[in-house]
C-alpha cells in the first residue's frame, strides 16, 4: 500500500527509533548491567523491599500524637554470595527480559508501518504475542519475588519479621486483552484487504 497523508516514512523512522532507545535501554541497564552485578564486574545488588508481618509502632502518650510505621521494610545483605546476587535479581531480571521481548516484537510491528502497512499478515500474530507477554510478565514477575525472597529470608534473623506475599498486577492483564483485541483487529483488517485485492 502506498503511504497516505497522516502517517510518512519520518514517523515510521521516529518510531522505530523510540522502541529501539527503549530497547537498548532495557536491555543495558534491566539485563546486561543486573547480570554483570550478579557475576562480578559491577557492584551487586544487595537489597530487597520487604512486607513486615507487623507494622512498627511507637507507643504514645495518651490523648496525643502516635507515631506508626509502615509495613515496608529493606532485607540488606552485607556480602551476598553468588546465590544471594542471583535470587536479588531475578525478579527484575525476568521482567525485564519480558519487556525485552515485548519491545523487540513492537519494533517489527513498527517497521510495517514504512510503506504505511497496518494491515501486514504478520501482525496480528506479533500483536497476540504480545498480548501473551504482557499478563505473563503480570504474573511472573510477582511470582519470581515472592519465591526468591522466601528463598532469601529462610534461615535469617529476619524469617520471622518478614510476611512474603505476591501482588499480581493486574493493569498488565487488562492491557494483555486491549492488545488481543488490536491483534484481532489486525488479523480481520488483514483478511478484508486480501479479499478486496482478490476481487480487484
Amino acid at each position: 500500500m502506498g503511504s497516505t497523508s497522516w502517517w510518512t516514512r519520518a514517523d515510521s523512522r521516529a518510531l522505530e527509533a523510540a522502541i529501539g532507545l527503549g530497547l537498548l535501554l532495557v536491555g543495558l541497564f534491566g539485563v546486561l548491567f543486573p547480570v554483570l552485578g550478579v557475576t562480578g564486574p559491577l557492584p551487586p545488588v544487595d537489597t530487597r523491599e520487604v512486607r513486615l508481618a507487623d507494622a512498627a509502632q511507637l507507643p504514645g502518650v495518651p490523648g496525643a500524637v502516635a507515631l506508626r510505621g509502615t509495613d515496608h521494610a529493606e532485607l540488606v545483605f552485607a556480602a551476598p554470595g553468588f546465590a544471594d546476587r542471583l535470587l536479588l535479581v531475578l525478579p527484575e531480571l525476568v521482567g525485564n527480559l519480558l519487556l525485552v521481548a515485548i519491545l523487540s516484537i513492537l519494533l517489527q510491528v513498527a517497521r510495517t508501518f514504512r510503506d504505511s502497512d497496518l494491515f501486514a499478515p504478520r501482525n496480528a500474530p506479533r500483536l497476540l504475542a504480545i498480548a501473551i507477554a504482557l499478563p505473563l510478565r503480570g504474573f511472573l514477575v510477582p511470582l519470581a519475588d515472592m519465591v526468591t525472597t522466601d528463598l532469601l529470608a529462610a534461615g535469617t534473623p529476619a524469617e520471622n519479621a518478614i510476611r512474603v506475599v505476591a501482588e499480581f498486577d493486574l493493569t498488565s492483564l487488562f492491557l494483555g486483552l486491549l492488545v488481543a483485541a488490536a491483534a484481532v483487529a489486525f488479523r480481520n483488517g488483514a483478511r478484508l484487504r486480501a479479499d478486496t485485492e482478490g476481487l480487484v
